[in-house]
């Protein structure tokens, strides 16, 4: 089999699937592609089996040789794409000779590109998964000049289709659901309807783990003491002493010990994940 060698590995490049399930127990997160909707639309359109890997590009700035013939497909947040300097589409199957390099420029909007190859990239697995964890230092190293990266063999029939709808722009703020709790009884009512009425912007504090969120001011709790540590889940608003949520991502803490007040949907954490700083939020409560 072929692989692919790393030219320029961009800001922040690493390797994901759909994580290691079933080791909170050991104090090990699911990790796994932040916007596992893109990741697997790439999967889908180059024929790989689900569990296959692909490369998770932060912000763009990636390029490519393929040794080898290779099948490849980009999705996410839209970088400019282009074989040998050719423009090429997103969301599209591609099919690329050996020697062809493929770049991505600066992605325009959103934070994370998916860059599938057929097959899969084969890094060695740690305890069944092939994800880069940026929180706990499990799995394959983020990308660095000069790697090369094998190609496996996860795949199955080529689709029929060779192209599938690129997501529509992102809206300005950008709605994300939430489900209240399991501590919302922490804080007291006005900051319960402050998280809902009030726009919250990401900061720069923000990465893999999580998007700190600022807004117009703190939530306020209701409850005085000290929170004894409790599961996390992607997803989860933790609020900790300073009153402004953080939003947790795929590679959150297993525990953690500031209260919850509210929890994104998990069909909503794609969208989430590809908020860079700046982006607007507002919540919108479901039942």
């Amino acid at each position: 089999m072929g692989w692919l060698e790393v030219l320029r590995a961009g800001a922040r490049t690493t390797v994901q699937d759909r994580g290691r399930v079933g080791h909170a127990s050991l104090g090990v997160g699911v990790s796994g592609a932040a916007d596992v909707s893109a990741h697997d639309g790439a999967n889908r359109l180059v024929g790989n089996d689900p569990s296959a890997a692909t490369l998770e590009v932060t912000l763009g700035g990636l390029r490519v040789r393929a040794v080898g013939p290779a099948t490849i497909a980009v999705t996410g947040a839209p970088a400019p794409l282009t074989v040998n300097g050719q423009p090429r589409p997103l969301y599209s199957t591609l099919h690329v000779r050996d020697g062809d390099e493929v770049a991505l420029g600066i992605a325009t909007t959103g934070l994370r590109t998916y860059v599938a190859v057929r097959g899969g990239v084969d890094v060695p697995p740690v305890l069944g998964s092939r994800a880069t964890d940026t929180l706990s230092g499990i799995g394959p190293a983020p990308l660095r000049d000069g790697d090369r990266l094998p190609i496996g063999n996860l795949h199955g029939d080529l689709p029929i289709g060779e192209l599938i709808p690129a997501p529509g722009p992102a809206a300005d703020p950008a709605e994300l659901r939430i489900r209240m709790g399991p501590r919302d009884d922490w804080f007291t009512p006005a900051s319960r309807t402050a998280l809902l009425r009030r726009t919250w912007t990401v900061t720069t504090d923000t990465d893999r783990v999580g998007a700190r969120l600022e807004g117009p001011g703190p939530l306020h709790r209701a409850r005085r003491g000290e929170l004894a540590s409790e599961g996390m889940v992607a997803g989860a608003l933790q609020v900790p002493p300073s009153g402004m949520p953080v939003l947790f991502l795929a590679d959150h803490p297993v525990t953690g010990g500031y209260p919850v007040i509210a929890v994104v949907l998990e069909d909503d954490i794609p969208a989430a994940a590809q908020l860079r700083p700046g982006c607007r939020i507002r919540f919108r409560r479901v039942l």
